[in-house]
């Protein structure tokens, strides 16, 4: 998957949970620093980021793609 729509997806689900930045990164245990590069499409996530990511705002990660 390209890094951008996953950047993209990942944001959308956010923002439609309700989620600030800083709560996700809190809750996961990503800095926040890390959140924004991933939101951004500048970093990909690893698995296991994706795993937290996806726990936090109650989704599969076959959501994601």
């Amino acid at each position: 998957m390209e890094n951008m729509q996953l950047a993209r997806r990942i944001r959308a689900f956010r923002k439609l949970k309700g989620v600030t930045q800083q709560s996700l990164a809190e809750q996961t245990g990503i800095s926040l620093a890390m959140l924004g590069m991933i939101e951004r499409g500048t970093r990909v996530p690893t698995e296991e980021q994706l795993v937290r990511i996806a726990d936090v705002l109650a989704i599969s990660l076959s959501e994601f793609i």
